[in-house]
């Protein structure tokens, strides 16, 4: 009896050891997102992950000052953050922004319409690392830094340039700087055919902002890692 009792104990110690491994394993790959508002307007800031994943809520009120935590939990594999600006939403939640609109709603499903500035990552990626960026591939509506918030990762990038100030009279938009792609639709600067380099414009973009990506296949300066777990701060209008 004493001999089974302690095999069966034994077991039960092996079995719930991976338990344990695969819940810590699984608690790493969460991570959050500490969204800021240092504009001197209101924005509202939305998160949609990919893959028909959530995130939170979906899109928040910002005030200047405020700050919205979101939550990736674990298995979520990639999304993207950004401010809409100029909306106006009744008690359902339903309205409309003038740059990063996602359907009319406060609770963003769907990503947001150009122009607007990105903030795109993906979770746990190879190698166990995250991958995250800012993208003006879809234009500019606001300033933005993306930066590691936590361990010993530090590095990631700045866009505080008011690109929307300087914008080519060919892609000004209301309240931003659209990319030449939602312009002009074509392969040189959609990179629809998979290959492309810079042009003018992703020039213009890139002067501005140098760490973020300017047009789809700026990736060499563009893209940062961070081990996964790291958390992350979003800043927007940063000073």
């Amino acid at each position: 009896m004493g001999s089974s009792s302690t095999s069966s104990a034994g077991l039960s110690t092996l079995l719930f050891i991976p338990c344990l491994l695969l819940l810590a394993a699984a608690l790493a790959d969460a991570a959050t997102f500490t969204v800021t508002n240092q504009c001197s307007f209101t924005v509202w800031a939305a998160a949609v992950a990919g893959g028909g994943q959530k995130l939170d809520s979906g899109g928040q009120k910002l005030d200047p000052g405020a700050t919205w935590t979101v939550t990736a939990n674990p298995g979520t594999t990639g999304g993207r953050i950004w401010a809409r600006t100029d909306c106006s939403f009744d008690a359902s939640g339903k309205g409309h922004c003038k740059t990063g609109d996602c359907g009319g709603v406060l609770a963003c499903t769907a990503y947001g319409v150009p122009p607007n500035t990105l903030a795109e990552f993906g979770l746990n990626q190879f190698s166990g690392l995250d991958f995250f960026d800012i993208s003006l591939v879809d234009g500019f509506n606001v300033p933005m830094n993306f930066l590691p918030d936590s361990g010993s990762c530090t590095k990631g990038p700045h866009c505080a340039a008011n690109v929307a100030a300087q914008c080519p009279s060919q892609l000004q938009a209301p309240g931003g700087c659209h990319n030449p792609c939602t312009v002009f639709k074509t392969d040189q600067y959609c990179c629809n055919s998979g290959s492309c380099g810079p042009t003018d414009y992703s020039r213009f973009f890139k002067n501005l902002c140098p760490e973020a990506y300017s047009y789809p296949k700026d990736d060499a300066t563009s893209t940062f890692t961070c081990p996964s777990g790291t958390n992350y701060k979003v800043v927007f209008c940063p000073h």
